[in-house]
């Protein structure tokens, strides 16, 4: 008969006999009480309880088997299910108390559900493992998490083009080594933060087919002795395949390794642009101006408003890297197939995949929040020579120069504007030529910013009219990426 459900002021742990005993399950000869500190040094359940809901749809698909494949009666695998989704829904409503003496949340969930249905509940752990059941839990988890991160990424993709699109207008000094280096577009400059973006969904989108693969009915190691039908459980749970060894299913985390490592490349693209949104809110650039809503001040200093979104953002990044160093560290050099070694992968895979989602949603916050000063972007290309190479590239191409030559021209010219005080923009005909009679009227129109970014006409390059190509192929691609993406919502194109 099924006991009652404890009350949230119960003591937990203390129920008297079966599945639900405080007993340990792998007790059998092990018959020393087990030291305070040890339990709760080597319990899990204080992190592992986030994986209660995946935990409880796989053993659902697993009872199901049991009872297709007549390895328990139909009877029972109607019961294990009517308790499985009572429980389940008590866990969406917070109503469940973890207990410590249980250990792990596959054992946890065990007693919650005799507690529920009696001793039937002992019958689900037929056939299987905590071995298998973990890595199938941790691979559930991280699917429907790489889902929702990969809308996020599709999410900031698409603030990004609706920025580009805003701002087509728009000039500033492209850099290298922070140094004025060639006038570009704006909407030039953000979409490439776009591409890395979309790199960083085509690596998570390739790393699920990888997670998507059913370790479950692979036991401890070396399978079962029972007549189960895998390919069932990985098709009631969207499982594109089945884990073709046994002793690597149970040991393999590469799939928490490979999403650690796109979680620390999406942190090092955020981290990057962040990078740039600190420096253009200083005062020396003054490129744009960040919300309120997205800022703090000063507690001494009124005048300020700090950048601390993108700052914690870039910050954070660190963060995700030590994830992915202490994950490829506790795999290496572990002998087959489970070790308790292993445990320690989910803080970290938790922690690398919250911090990723987070920070893509913050950033996106704060550059649909954000004012973009085009008018100081521009002014800021007045004297500084950045089309200086338009001109070497002038001399090249109009004059037959080798561009060794043309480089030493426009040197010479720099020199001038440097001892006369003007800037390259300033100078008239006759400034050219006194530097060399090749350089006349035609020379002075490509020093000017506009025409040295019309000029640049490459494919990917920053001229007008190729940066619009590339805005439509970006709201292509975009497109078609959310199409993609498992239970998106309506793609709104905007």
């Amino acid at each position: 008969m099924a006991k009652p459900e404890k009350g949230a002021g119960s003591d937990p742990g203390k129920v008297s006999s079966g599945p639900g005993s405080a007993r340990k399950a792998w007790a059998g000869e092990h018959d020393a009480p087990v030291d305070a500190m040890a339990e709760q040094f080597t319990a899990s359940i204080g992190f592992d309880q986030r994986l209660a809901d995946v935990d409880i749809r796989g053993s659902l698909a697993h009872a199901e088997m049991l009872g297709h494949c007549g390895i328990i009666s139909q009877e029972d695998a109607a019961s294990l299910r009517r308790g499985l989704e009572n429980l389940r829904a008590a866990v969406a409503r917070g109503e469940i108390e973890w207990d410590l003496s249980a250990e792990d949340i596959h054992m946890n969930v065990e007693r919650k559900l005799y507690e529920r249905i009696g001793e039937v509940a002992g019958r689900l752990h037929t056939a299987r493992s905590r071995n298998d059941q973990v890595a199938t839990d941790t691979r559930l988890w991280l699917r429907d998490q790489i889902d929702a991160t990969l809308m996020e990424i599709c999410a900031l993709q698409q603030t990004l083009i609706q920025l580009a699109e805003e701002h087509l207008d728009a000039i500033l000094p492209g850099y290298t080594h922070t140094q004025h280096a060639q006038p570009v577009l704006l909407a030039h400059h953000l979409l490439a933060y776009f591409w890395m973006l979309d790199r960083d969904r085509e690596r998570l989108m390739e790393c699920r087919t990888r997670v998507n693969t059913l370790p479950l009915g692979s036991g401890a190691l070396a399978g079962t002795p029972h007549p189960i039908d895998r390919h069932f459980v990985a098709e009631r749970l969207g499982f594109n395949r089945v884990a073709e060894n046994s002793m690597d299913a149970v040991s393999d985390r590469d799939f928490a390794i490979e999403a650690v490592f796109g979680a620390s490349m999406v942190m090092t693209h955020l981290s990057r642009l962040c990078g740039e949104l600190v420096l253009w809110q200083s005062r020396e650039f003054s490129f744009i101006m960040m919300d309120d809503s997205m800022t703090t001040g000063s507690s001494i200093m009124p005048q300020k408003k700090n950048p601390d979104v993108a700052e914690l953002t870039r910050g954070k990044a660190g963060r995700v890297y030590g994830d992915l160093m202490a994950l490829l560290t506790v795999m290496k050099a572990l002998p087959l197939t489970y070790n308790s070694d292993m445990q320690e992968d989910k803080e970290r895979l938790f922690d690398a995949v919250d911090t990723e989602r987070v920070c893509l949603r913050v950033v996106n916050q704060l550059l649909r929040t954000t004012r973009f000063r085009t008018e100081k972007m521009e002014n800021a290309i007045r004297g500084d020579f950045s089309t200086a190479t338009d001109l070497a590239d002038w001399l090249t191409a109009r004059c037959g120069l080798p561009f060794r030559e043309a480089h030493g021209v426009v040197r010479d010219l720099v020199r001038l504007v440097e001892q006369t005080g003007k800037t390259l923009e300033e100078l008239r005909s006759e400034d050219l030529q006194t530097v060399s009679l090749l350089l006349d009227d035609d020379a002075l129109h490509r020093i000017q910013p506009r025409a040295s970014v019309a000029a640049r006409v490459s494919f990917g390059g920053t001229a007008p009219d190729l940066v619009t190509g590339q805005l439509d192929l970006a709201k292509e691609r975009l497109e078609q990426s959310w199409q993609s993406l498992p239970g998106r919502p309506e793609y709104s194109g905007r």
